[in-house]
């Protein structure tokens, strides 16, 4: 372990270091966010935005390449994907009445088909696997800075209107008799949420984000009582998590985003069957 430690600081593991800086970064949204997304019990959402976040990468890599906007980046077009899937789905459910798991599951589909169209017909090589599995590793400073500047858009709003989500999740009904903007709150949470997911896509890829933005949250529900509390208890597994499997797939040579699932969902079953244990002791 102190030999790992010691090659961390290495010159030419600069690579590592600026992971788990992102790691670190990362932490507060995925404890905010997620816990929210696990309360509210709309992390289907998740999948739905980040597969449609590949369907904006897909069309804005084609404009900058074929189209020659310049411009039109990978990471603006995940954003622009992810936002629009997650406002998408919100505006159906809220207005249409449609049921919330079958627009998903279109919205999943089609952003998916629709991203990977695009990156056919667009020329030159795109890193697939990247997108689809994450490659924390190869992360540049400029994702550090993208990171930060999301850290300030989604904890910043998330804390500013804490108590309004609050009493949105648990008791919609009384929220709207008091005069709460309900339905703003749900397309602003929606909107933090695929954000979020956007800073997940460079950790885990689009396939894995689910488990990342869930299984923190999730192990501390396990033990809390408070949002809150659930909230700073998913930041501190969130770190855990994103810089163990870190470590550990470094040590030994092994893809770091499985890694970091792998320990997440581990410790998601330890804290289930304890917590039950805890409850009825």
């Amino acid at each position: 372990m102190f030999d790992i430690i010691h090659k961390i600081f290495a010159p030419e593991l600069a690579f590592l270091r600026n992971a788990i800086l992102l790691g670190i970064l990362a932490g507060p949204i995925l404890g905010v966010i997620g816990s929210m997304v696990v309360t509210r019990r709309i992390s289907s959402l998740a999948g739905a935005s980040a597969h449609t976040a590949l369907g904006g990468v897909g069309i804005a890599l084609f404009l900058q390449r074929v189209c020659g906007i310049a411009w039109c980046s990978g990471e603006l077009g995940a954003v622009a994907g992810a936002v629009a899937a997650a406002l998408l789905v919100g505006l159906v459910n809220i207005y249409a009445k449609e049921r919330e798991d079958t627009v998903i599951a279109v919205v999943w589909a089609l952003g998916m088909a629709v991203g990977l169209l695009f990156l056919d017909y667009t020329p030159g090589y795109v890193d697939w696997q990247g997108y689809l599995f994450g490659n924390i590793l190869l992360i540049s400073p400029q994702s550090i800075k993208m990171t930060i500047l999301l850290d300030a858009l989604v904890l910043v709003p998330a804390f500013i209107f804490y108590n309004s989500v609050l009493a949105t999740t648990f008791d919609p009904v009384f929220s709207r008799l008091r005069g709460l903007p309900v339905n703003l709150i749900y397309l602003l949470l929606l909107v933090l949420t695929a954000l979020t997911i956007v800073l997940l896509i460079n950790i885990v890829g689009i396939i894995l984000v689910i488990a990342l933005l869930t299984l923190p949250a999730a192990s501390a529900g396990c033990f809390t009582k408070h949002l809150w509390s659930m909230m700073l208890c998913a930041t501190l597994l969130s770190w855990i998590f994103v810089i163990g499997g870190l470590v550990a797939s470094f040590g030994f040579n092994l893809p770091s985003g499985p890694v970091i699932v792998v320990i997440a969902g581990v410790v998601y079953l330890l804290s289930l069957c304890t917590g039950k244990f805890i409850k009825k002791n």
